[in-house]
């Protein structure tokens, strides 16, 4: 995907979707040590280094953060992972939609690191959040089977 984007200004970054569907019993370590790993190797084939890294560990802090949140504590028997299937379509897409925009909103300020181009630098937050969380729907319509939330 990374030859995919869209008039320079969108580019999907599908890759996280590893880390948002991640079940809810993960230890935050092994989540961290994981969201490292794969930012890792994006970065390697991306030849960006530490960029991705960063944003993947920023990525599973702001997950811990948002289940906590969202998810009741007695819920994790019944519901062990994050799949819109499971999950349902509302709270599966306000999950994506906030931990993309948080993980584009890093990943794309210290790729310029500066302020004067911030309006464009948030134009190709707005826009790649939203092509990768289509893409996200997407993957998760064709590969996960319809189940009914209790």
């Amino acid at each position: 995907m990374k030859n995919i984007t869209l008039y320079n200004l969108s580019t999907p970054y599908l890759y996280i979707l590893f880390i948002l569907l991640l079940p809810f019993e993960t230890p935050n370590l092994v989540l961290f040590i994981l969201a490292f790993i794969l930012g890792l190797t994006i970065d390697a084939f991306y030849d960006t280094p530490g960029l991705h890294t960063t944003a993947c560990v920023l990525l599973a802090f702001v997950r811990i953060l948002f289940i906590s949140i969202t998810v009741q504590k007695e819920g994790f028997d019944n519901e062990p992972e994050p799949t819109l299937s499971i999950m349902g379509f509302r709270w599966f897409f306000t999950y994506a939609l906030i931990l993309t925009v948080f993980h584009h909103f890093f990943l794309f300020n210290m790729e310029v690191f500066r302020f004067s181009e911030i309006q464009y630098t948030l134009g190709r937050v707005l826009l790649s959040s939203l092509f990768t969380v289509f893409l996200i729907l997407v993957s998760g319509l064709l590969f996960f089977k319809s189940k009914e939330r209790k």
